[in-house]
C-alpha cells in the first residue's frame, strides 16, 4: 500500500471515529431524556453538548486516560506465542502500512 493509500485510511478511520463518537454522544442524549426524567422527580433533559460533556465525565471517572488496557496485554501475549519469523512478518507488514520499514530508510540516498 502506497503512502497515499495510507494516508485515506488514516482519514476514513478518523472520519469514522468523529461519526461514532457523534452518534454515541446522540444515543446518550436520547436515552437520558427518555429515562431519566420519567424515573427521577426533578431530572431535566439535556442537550447534545450535555450528552458528549456526559460521555467525557463518564470516560473520565470510570474508564480513565490508562491507554489500551487489557487489549494491550492480549496484543503482548499473542506476540509472544508467535515464532520469531511470524513477529518478523507482522512488524513488516505493520511498518508497510504506517510508514517506511528500517530497510527502507537506511536504502534512501542521503543528499
Amino acid at each position: 500500500m502506497g503512502m497515499n493509500g495510507c494516508k485515506a485510511k488514516c482519514w476514513k478511520i478518523g472520519l469514522l471515529v468523529v461519526v461514532g463518537i457523534a452518534a454515541l454522544g446522540w444515543v446518550v442524549m436520547a436515552l437520558w431524556n427518555w429515562l431519566m426524567p420519567a424515573m427521577f422527580f426533578g431530572v431535566k433533559e439535556i442537550g447534545y453538548l450535555q450528552a458528549l460533556g456526559l460521555l467525557v465525565l463518564s470516560k473520565i471517572l470510570f474508564g480513565g486516560f490508562r491507554g489500551h488496557g487489557c487489549h494491550g496485554r492480549w496484543h503482548r501475549h499473542r506476540l509472544e506465542q508467535m515464532t520469531p519469523e511470524e513477529r518478523e512478518k507482522f512488524q513488516a507488514g505493520m511498518r508497510g502500512c504506517c510508514g517506511k520499514s528500517k530497510n527502507e530508510a537506511n536504502d534512501t540516498p542521503k543528499e
